[in-house]
């Protein structure tokens, strides 16, 4: 008997089969009929039909409603799945999907794992120049932390410099999954601070305390996006001012400065977040005299900006989530219209709307029935004129669409 027959079986219930089969990586809780063996918090476990054949593989999380994540499917042979052999395989598949942009010159940080993306549940690796950040977010990725961190370090050396490996296994999601959180250096001794480029422009990132692992990677085509808007916009107007809602450190601020722009104002609750932002405009020898920064509430500044009949060119819109489970969705709507109901009111005729959701339960087309909510009460005429989503290397697998978060819209405001 190998070690793969002597592994746990989860049976699922009658008629629960196939989403499995069509190789989604999620086995909710209420779709388990009974389970063989005494599984461990993150052990491999076989995942069984009802009447028996074995269908996936997979690490098993007793605490979470997602009780077994998915990552290899079938009636696998020796070695089989979950050895170091497999995970060396899938990550090198994952790493060298993005071979172009580890050689990108003026680019030095993107995301390397994207968790079920990537076929690996649970883990994130983030590259900041030569300083590595990753979070295990579920029970198999934590089990199999050193493992993975071994295998990332092998082969990422051979195409970058690396120094350091930090683990930013500190978010709320770890509560889920009966984890505590985890914050600190795995290998070598990274700085707080690492300096990052993005397109040629430069950046502070806060590995240590900055949100997710420290930078919103994902936004970076987007950025691009707003940069070009503005080029073009500047054809016809004699000058551009924006307004950087949930603005955190400034990216979308820098790209808005660089084509251009004569006046941005920064929105954020982050004082830290603020000043950061400011450094980040002066690494890029930006005018700072170009730049007001408002700490606070951004839904109250909103109203504030809106009775002092303020008004912009260009309003970005990106807020952190509003939802993170379908009980989330109706008071993730409110927030969603409102904060959009007032950028519209401070956007000028003929002006700009760049505003995103990362809450992967509102999917795009609530998000677009909510904008049209907005602009309803906003007494504004909108058009969509594109759409913006998460980066490259932040791929959609196609039978994970959870995967698809970040939906991004372009309106243009009517004269």
């Amino acid at each position: 008997m190998t070690g793969l027959d002597r592994a746990p079986r989860v049976f699922l219930k009658s008629g629960r089969s196939r989403s499995i089969e069509r190789r989604h990586p999620w086995v909710f809780s209420g779709a388990i009929a009974r389970i063989e063996g005494n599984p461990a918090p993150g052990d491999l476990v076989q995942v069984c039909s009802f009447d028996g054949p074995c269908l996936a593989w997979g690490h098993y999380s007793p605490s979470s409603q997602i009780q077994v994540r998915l990552f290899a499917w079938g009636d696998s042979q020796p070695p089989g799945p979950d050895t170091t052999d497999f995970w060396f395989r899938r990550m090198q598949r994952a790493i060298g999907a993005r071979a172009e942009m580890l050689k990108d010159p003026d680019t030095n940080a993107c995301r390397l794992v994207f968790a079920e993306s990537d076929g690996i549940p649970g883990l994130i690796v983030d590259r900041y120049r030569d300083v590595l950040v990753l979070q295990c977010l579920t029970a198999g990725a934590a089990a199999r932390r050193d493992l993975f961190a071994e295998i990332l370090w092998d082969l990422v050396s051979k195409q970058i410099s690396v120094t350091a490996l930090y683990e930013r296994s500190d978010v709320d999601v770890r509560k889920r999954e009966g984890l505590e959180r985890v914050r600190g250096p795995v290998r070598g001794h990274p700085p707080e601070m690492v300096q990052i480029r993005e397109h040629g422009f430069a950046f502070w990132v806060n590995i240590v305390t900055g949100h997710k692992t420290g930078f919103y990677l994902d936004q970076a085509p987007n950025r691009s996006r707003l940069y070009d808007l503005i080029r073009a916009r500047l054809r016809t107007h004699e000058s551009v001012d924006v307004l950087n809602v949930f603005s955190y450190t400034g990216a979308f601020s820098v790209y808005a400065l660089a084509a251009g722009t004569s006046y941005v104002l920064n929105v954020d609750a982050s004082a830290d977040a603020l000043r950061l932002g400011r450094l980040n405009v002066g690494l890029n020898a930006l005018s700072l005299s170009a730049v007001e920064d408002m700490e606070g509430n951004a839904f109250q500044l909103l109203r504030d900006l809106r009775a002092q009949n303020r008004h912009f060119d260009v309003v970005v819109v990106d807020p952190p989530k509003f939802a993170t489970t379908r009980r989330d969705i109706q008071r993730a709507a409110r927030g969603y219209k409102d904060i959009n109901m007032l950028a519209l009111h401070l956007c000028r005729p003929g002006g700009l709307l760049l505003t995103f959701s990362c809450s992967g339960v509102i999917t795009e087309d609530l998000f677009q029935k909510i904008l049209f909510g907005a602009a309803l009460d906003a007494g504004r005429e909108v058009q969509i004129i594109g759409r913006m989503t998460q980066g490259p290397d932040h791929p959609v697998a196609l039978t994970f669409p959870e995967s698809f978060y970040l939906k991004g819209v372009i309106c243009r405001l009517l004269d």
